[in-house]
């Protein structure tokens, strides 16, 4: 007994002895540390303040659903439990039975020190969960085995849900998936051991940093929560993004028009000319010299023009798609034609321009007027019956209240386009960059690409809601026919040689809905390819890099699931196959054009000016 009381004095003593030398260890310099902190996060803390108080109140319509999809979802719900209830009472008591047992399997577990509980490999893959602590520590292990089996049960009992239409199943879905994504542990400090271990390595530094990375992006926003994807310092328009020799040719007030200095000494005799979408800007086709699809069509030995459009403010409240057609494709194809000395140039039009170049031809068919000796679209919709995953935010709740939105600000702002557009990827574009930079105050990486994609514009009021009713919810440029300048525009006086480019995996533009659109079209001559990866990677594929391959099919008619199966797959970037298209309809070979000859002005050196416009970097 005096044996065991001598052990505990001396295990006393030293943990006295212990206590002493660790509040020793604490000064001076981690103290000065800590203060510091403290200050920092009193001032930031003012600043957050502030931030919100920037905060523009929009739309309520804009935040979530409207209740008419809460009324349907519940009445199909108690419409099930009535007819089928021991459907309801199973799913309910299997997901009760799991939890619980799992529940009493990690007690049991705990106690006899071991970690027999769920078989890990059952867990779907997510990177998210990368940290050994997920799989050896008893409470984080717990917590990502009742998150998958919650997840689960969610998307179980939205599945078996029966008595909805489609588009409402679709919403349902999506929201529902928001929900399992919100409430993910490692979107949560005390969930989440990456976060938690980066807060001691640093004693707190990292979460004084997080929230400085978090006043940072609501004062650039507005007030408004949106994570900066890459390092705001770290590129420059025409410094080391954007760069391929050009210059201003051409301007309207809704435009520049950019002609690039040849790098042949002879070049095709029929320009050519892109749009590029207004909602993101022109320079994603010109990030690098390795990568830029601009510098490789000058180097084919092309004069190319493109298009950089105006970021509108609420003074472009009714600028229509009519304008953009007037005062920008019809401007730009006759500056080109007059500067190329040429009675036709081909075009280019990608995603929303692809759609608007579609018009811009049916009102030239109807004019009688030539000017375009073919078309090429990328990532381009011109049929919106299947709406993908676009479904949730194209029903009337929703557009509602984008109209009520713009007709109070006169535009709609590329912060409500930006968060859109993430929430289809919330893991990747929205919860994942706030983990890194609220949680672990980490910095946002210098990624190009990731830079372009913040770098978005607003939409005029008018031209958002002609594009939203009339063509992603009328369906009027495939169906009836587009009512506009005078004309019913339509897909069949689209009779142009036409090439088409579509990405298998496109989130945005779904290859699928693209390809029925150019079956829709009135061209004899069609050539449809579909490239491996998305919206952008599938695009911006330079041959070099060898990455991603392509389908092709002579046949452009029918279902587009029949048109994959009798295609050809080809290795490598499609970037070749379509030059050769093009080089069969660019005639012959002519002296290099130079921008400025014949005594023609210069209005500013290539990117030009628009496209610095409201950058908020």
């Amino acid at each position: 007994m005096q044996h065991r009381e001598r052990e505990i004095k001396v295990a006393q003593d030293k943990s006295t002895t212990s206590d002493v030398e660790a509040a020793d260890a604490a000064t001076p310099e981690s103290l000065e540390r800590l203060n510091a902190n403290l200050a920092k996060v009193e001032e930031l803390s003012k600043r957050l303040v502030a931030a919100m108080g920037q905060r523009h109140p929009a739309d309520a319509g804009l935040a979530g659903p409207g209740q008419d999809l809460y009324m349907k979802a519940s009445a199909a719900y108690w419409a099930d439990l009535v007819t089928n209830p021991g459907k309801l009472l199973e799913q309910q008591a299997q997901y009760w039975g799991q939890a619980m047992t799992h529940f009493m399997e990690m007690q049991d577990a705990v106690a006899k020190g071991h970690l027999p509980v769920l078989n890990d490999d059952e867990l779907p893959a997510d990177k998210r969960f990368s940290n050994p602590l997920w799989k050896t520590h008893p409470y984080f292990n717990f917590v990502r085995h009742q998150y998958a089996m919650g997840s689960e049960a969610i998307r179980k009992a939205v599945a078996d849900l029966e008595g909805l239409e489609e588009k409402d199943r679709q919403r349902v879905d999506f929201f529902a998936n928001q929900v399992i994504e919100l409430f993910s542990p490692t979107n949560y400090f005390a969930t989440n051991p990456d976060a938690l271990e980066r807060a001691v390595e640093t004693e707190g530094a990292s979460l004084v940093q997080g929230l400085e990375n978090l006043v940072r992006d609501m004062e650039t926003h507005g007030g408004e929560i949106l994570p900066t994807l890459a390092d705001p310092d770290a590129f420059e328009v025409g410094g080391n993004i954007a760069t391929t020799p050009g210059k201003v040719v051409f301007r309207t007030r809704l435009m520049e028009l950019i002609q690039y200095a040849p790098t042949t000494e002879t070049v095709h005799k029929t320009p050519l000319i892109i749009f590029p979408p207004w909602i993101n800007k022109f320079y994603i086709l010109d990030l690098k010299p390795q990568n830029s699809l601009i510098k490789w069509i000058v180097d084919q030995g092309y004069t190319l023009f493109i298009v950089s459009w105006k970021n509108p403010d609420e003074s472009y409240a009714d600028v229509g798609i009519e304008d953009y057609i007037e005062d920008g494709y019809l401007a730009a194809i006759e500056e080109v034609k007059d500067i190329a000395g040429e009675k036709q140039v081909n075009a280019v039009g990608y995603c929303i321009a692809g759609t608007t170049l579609n018009m811009t031809l049916a009102l030239l068919k109807k004019r009688g007027d030539k000017s375009v000796k073919s078309a090429t679209f990328f990532t381009t919709l011109t049929d919106f019956s299947e709406q993908g995953e676009f479904t949730p935010f194209l029903q009337d709740d929703f557009v509602d209240a984008i109209e009520r939105q713009v007709d109070q600000d006169g535009v709609l702002n590329s912060n409500f386009m930006s968060r859109t557009f993430s929430f289809l990827r919330s893991k990747d574009l929205i919860y994942g960059p706030a983990v890194k930079s609220y949680m672990m105050g980490e910095a946002p990486p210098a990624f190009d690409l990731l830079y372009w994609n913040g770098d978005s514009t607003n939409l005029p009021g008018k031209m958002a809601k002609q594009y939203l009713r009339g063509l992603c919810q009328g369906n009027a440029l495939a169906e009836c026919g587009y009512e506009l300048m005078g004309e019913t525009l339509s897909l069949k006086d689209v009779t142009v040689p036409v090439c088409a480019v579509a990405c298998e995996t496109d989130h945005i533009a779904a290859w699928k809905d693209s390809f029925r659109g150019v079956t829709k079209m009135g061209a004899r001559s069609k050539t449809f390819i579909l490239s491996e990866s998305g919206h952008i990677a599938g695009i911006v594929n330079p041959p070099s890099k060898k990455k991603y391959g392509h389908y092709t099919n002579d046949t452009v008619k029918g279902e587009a699931d029949d048109w994959l199966k009798a295609a050809d797959y080809n290795e490598g970037s499609w970037w070749p196959l379509w030059e050769r298209w093009l080089k069969a309809r660019s005639g012959a070979n002519v002296a290099a054009r130079h921008p400025g000859e014949n005594g023609r002005g210069i209005l500013a050196d290539a990117p030009g000016t628009y496209v610095k416009e409201g950058q908020s970097r």
